[in-house]
């Protein structure tokens, strides 16, 4: 049974923030934390690596600082340190096998929203056959949660709302995978679950005319009625969980970046079967990662 999350460190804010959400993460569902710094020996060290230690020294020490941080803020919780001599994304992806989870830090693309998905991250999240968050410089246990009155901080007021999970759901190709991790994550934080289904407009060709699109009122009830439909035994599954569906007419990207401004989390899948031109992560996902400013799951599903 996979009983801790896995976490990228490579001495950067981003990775730091990533792993104080990973310690969050396996608090809540108790279980370790595993850290994982990559390095390999090169003939000339990086301009980073100060002249008085060698590379596996500084390595050494980057993953020390990185796990007396997260020992520090949570004191129970158990932390494991591994240093990997290989490259970053090899070293990630084979972490992530025996993971429930890996978490990697990004670079915003701004002050406000987007992650700066670099060559390693989008290897990882492309081809990992766990589930992988990325979490951006800054995010805090704040973030996590609404505001609490009066100024006062969630960590002062531990039953302080969580912010809404948010999913995006197709429901013409449905996913038990992204869809159960969703209402898992939802249910472990005590969050709202809002579930965002938008649909193009449809078109149908009439016998005596040309094609026309099919909307309207008609249309938005039937969508409606196939997300409850869709919904319903997960509900009766997770019968805790709070769910908020949003249906509309449009793009899932746009529907998604609008509903993740007051979220903890975004939850959205990535097709494990390979294309023509290789694995990616999707038109939807790919949007989302550069447009969302909270933390993303990219959940792997046939």
């Amino acid at each position: 049974m996979l009983r801790h999350i896995t976490t990228g460190i490579d001495g950067s804010a981003e990775s730091l923030a990533a792993a104080h959400w990973a310690a969050r993460a396996a608090v809540r569902r108790g279980v370790s934390l595993s850290l994982v710094h990559a390095w390999k020996w090169h003939p000339r060290p990086a301009p980073s690596v100060p002249a008085d230690r060698s590379e596996r020294d500084w390595a050494e020490e980057i993953l020390d600082r990185a796990a007396s941080s997260i020992r520090a803020a949570h004191p129970g919780l158990r932390v494991v340190e591994r240093l990997v001599p290989d490259s970053a994304a090899a070293a990630l992806l084979a972490a992530a096998e025996d993971a429930e989870l890996l978490v990697l830090g990004s670079r915003g693309l701004s002050g406000v929203a987007g992650f700066m998905v670099g060559s390693v991250s989008q290897r990882v999240v492309a081809r990992s056959s766990r589930p992988v968050v990325l979490v951006r410089a800054g995010e805090s246990s704040a973030d996590e949660h609404l505001p609490a009155l009066d100024g006062i901080s969630p960590e002062e007021i531990p039953e302080t709302p969580y912010r809404d999970v948010v999913l995006g759901l197709d429901t013409q190709r449905p996913c038990d995978e992204l869809i159960e991790f969703a209402f898992e994550s939802a249910r472990r934080c005590g969050a709202t679950l809002h579930v965002i289904h938008a649909f193009g407009t449809a078109r149908v060709e009439p016998a005596d005319g040309p094609w026309a699109p099919v909307s309207g009122p008609e249309l938005l009830a039937a969508r409606e009625r196939t997300v409850a439909a869709t919904l319903r035994p997960w509900c009766e599954k997770f019968p805790g969980v709070s769910v908020v569906e949003t249906v509309s007419e449009g793009r899932a990207a746009t529907a998604l970046v609008r509903a993740s401004a007051g979220a903890s989390l975004v939850v959205v899948g990535r097709r494990t079967r390979e294309g023509h031109l290789g694995t990616h992560v999707g038109a939807v996902t790919h949007a989302v990662l550069h447009h969302v400013g909270c933390p993303v799951a990219v959940v792997p599903h046939d």
